[in-house]
């Protein structure tokens, strides 16, 4: 791995991103500059910004280019969160300029593939459909659910539902909060056997305002059972997964949701809004539940659900953990190996054609 480096060392807001574009590309084009022409057989972006650089390095390298979005700006803006900030226009531009010039398209699910097609033209034939993949080495039931309580300081007895992921409005930890707060007025005896992580950090719009979701669980009357906990390397975000009764994912938008595919592999079912590739990560009714919309009544009562039968949680979390193994690096790396032959073959013979 080659690190470039690229813009101030002091970190950049998101929004700050595209002014670095051109230091970017310079360090690309430096790292290049050692090696002999054809050293590349191929340049793989992802997302846009990324996008726009190995636009430029697949035709200065005469090479195919293979991109990956992972999020769309339309499709973002199509299902903003009350009070979010859509994504600028220049983003769109950006994005249309990206699928138009490349040889490949990855999406995560046949739904994200149907969304270039619709929203930005994409040829259905320059797309191909590859799950993410997870670490199943590392996201694996290990040594359960009572183990990993007990590294974390959690009661054994306790219902735990987990929010993980970047604090923003669009992933709405909101709705969990109100869901919970739901929950304890119509059943104040749970109080006492329920506890609420929140492991993350503000990121994108939510840092205009980080302490917002701590306000709002002190406005709902439940500070009390929510835990703040921050982002955290990935062998104890295993170890919170297994902790968990359930993980709640609530988003307005999610091009895949892999958290959702970890959680489930450490045998924890999942909770999630029924959007983006949500479907294709939770089986619903079988390795968790997807609820239409983000109306925290139908969160609330599916955490009641989880509340009346202590053994849902571990029945859904065995289903679960079989339904991630089919999502694994090995099938994710095979599958885009074959992405780049088909590339790589087809600009090759576009190249023949145009040198007849």
């Amino acid at each position: 791995m080659r690190h470039v480096d690229a813009g101030p060392y002091e970190g950049l807001a998101k929004e700050d991103l595209p002014a670095q574009l051109c230091a970017f590309t310079h360090g690309v084009m430096q790292a290049w500059a050692g090696h002999r022409p054809g050293y590349y057989d191929l340049v793989h972006s992802h997302y846009w910004l990324s996008g726009h650089v190995g636009w430029l390095a697949a035709e200065r390298w005469g090479v195919p280019l293979v991109h990956a979005m992972h999020t769309m700006a339309k499709v973002k803006n199509a299902s903003l969160a009350e009070g979010d900030t859509p994504e600028p226009a220049a983003r769109v531009i950006g994005e249309t300029q990206v699928v138009r010039a490349a040889d490949r398209l990855i999406a995560n699910t046949a739904g994200e593939a149907e969304e270039l097609v619709r929203h930005y033209e994409a040829d259905l034939g320059k797309v191909a459909v590859v799950h993410p993949g997870v670490n199943l080495d590392l996201f694996r039931p290990a040594d359960g659910r009572a183990a990993a309580r007990a590294r974390l300081g959690l009661p054994q007895d306790a219902l735990i539902p987990l929010f993980a992921g970047r604090i923003q409005p669009l992933k709405a930890p909101d709705v969990l909060l109100r869901a919970v707060a739901v929950l304890l007025d119509e059943r104040p005896e749970l109080r006492s056997r329920i506890v609420v992580p929140v492991v993350g950090g503000p990121s994108g719009s939510g840092l205009a305002k980080p302490e917002r979701l701590q306000k709002l669980a002190a406005r709902l009357g439940i500070a009390d059972v929510v835990r703040f906990r921050p982002p955290v390397a990935q062998d104890q975000l295993a170890d919170w997964f297994r902790a968990a009764s359930l993980l709640v994912m609530p988003s307005y938008s999610e091009s895949f949701g892999l958290v959702a595919i970890e959680a489930e592999a450490t045998g924890t079912p999942v909770l999630a809004a029924a959007v983006g590739g949500l479907p294709v990560a939770v089986r619903d009714g079988v390795t968790g539940f997807l609820v239409d919309g983000h109306e925290p009544a139908d969160y609330a009562r599916v955490l009641r659900d989880f509340a009346d039968d202590p053994g849902l949680s571990a029945r859904m979390g065995a289903a679960a953990a079989r339904h991630a193994e089919s999502f694994g690096w090995d099938a994710a790396a095979s599958a885009t190996a074959d992405v780049y032959t088909a590339a790589m073959y087809d600009h090759r013979r576009r190249v023949r054609s145009l040198h007849g």
